[in-house]
């Protein structure tokens, strides 16, 4: 069965990416790029829903969403 959880990657480029997802929490990433560090968090989220589920335990659900606010500055 397929999941999808929102992702949250933080950084500039000009140090390592990090990532982490507010339906899964205590898992988390880094990478040097962008790419590398959502591909690590992809991992990371399986490797932690196998073993709840190896467990016995529940699969978290996906409960967030991601938008942007609009603000003028000055």
């Amino acid at each position: 069965m397929t999941h999808r959880y929102l992702i949250v990657v933080e950084g500039d480029g000009s140090t390592n990416y990090s990532a982490y997802s507010p339906d899964v929490p205590g898992v988390v990433a880094v990478g040097a790029t962008r790419e590398e560090c959502e591909r690590e968090m992809r991992e990371a989220i399986e490797f932690h829903l196998d073993g709840l589920a190896k467990d016995g335990e529940p699969v978290p659900e996906a409960h967030s969403t991601a938008g942007y606010a609009l603000v003028e500055v000055g």
